[in-house]
């Protein structure tokens, strides 16, 4: 990535911790998520994709039926 002052590091460096305690699932906690933003679990409804840092990071979670 390349960054363009420091107004664009500290979006980067936002997205990513928002991805990493929310989003990203940790394997030093039982393949859970810290923080989740939303009940995970759904089995109905359609999957959809959350880019963050144009792409680089993803999540994927199930929208409410």
């Amino acid at each position: 990535m390349i960054f363009f002052g420091t107004a664009s590091l500290d979006r980067a460096l936002s997205c990513y911790c928002s991805h990493y305690a929310q989003e990203r699932n940790h394997q030093g906690v039982g393949n859970q998520l810290i923080a989740p933003a939303q009940p995970v679990g759904h089995r109905h409804g359609r999957v959809v994709r959350r880019a963050r840092l144009g792409g680089m990071l993803s999540f994927y979670f199930r929208r409410a039926a």
